[in-house]
């Protein structure tokens, strides 16, 4: 499993989320690009698009289960296509990313804000196309063709 891109989603994930809060206050708006890009300062006590607001003990042993499970099945994934591994990784680094800020602080950070969609953050993003790479993986390269 690359673990080097894991380490990488969980840095740049809380080296931005640092700046943002060290930087800007909850609720504050920057437009990047008027009315259609902003980074937006929310603490987020919920999941990915604040769905269930307020189960920090919830997404905390969630959190812990999908970082022991990575490592339990270590050996299997590494045996898998390069999609599969990089999609682990990203998950799991998505994961940890959202995991920290969780345990230190009862909350999220999220910053990406669309304004036509809920504000998110870098560990979102990785979870969402972790999942989508692990998934296309299952669905169309981990399995040989069969002939009809």
């Amino acid at each position: 499993m690359p673990i080097f891109l894991s380490i990488c989603i969980v840095v740049l994930d809380q080296v931005v989320k640092f700046l943002v809060a060290h930087e800007m206050f909850p609720g504050m708006s920057i437009p990047v690009i008027q009315d259609v890009f902003h980074i937006t300062f929310v603490l987020n006590p919920g999941a990915a698009f604040g769905i269930l607001a307020h189960q920090r003990s919830f997404f905390i042993v969630m959190g812990i289960v999908i970082v022991i499970l990575g490592g339990l099945f270590s050996p299997y994934i590494r045996r898998q296509c390069r999609i599969f591994r990089c999609g682990t990784s990203l998950l799991l680094g998505g994961a940890l990313g959202n995991l920290i800020d969780r345990v230190r602080f009862g909350h999220v950070i999220d910053f990406f804000d669309f304004r036509i969609w809920p504000v998110f953050n870098i560990a979102d993003i990785a979870i969402v196309v972790g999942v989508a790479a692990i998934i296309y993986a299952i669905l169309f390269k981990m399995h040989p063709a069969e002939d009809a």
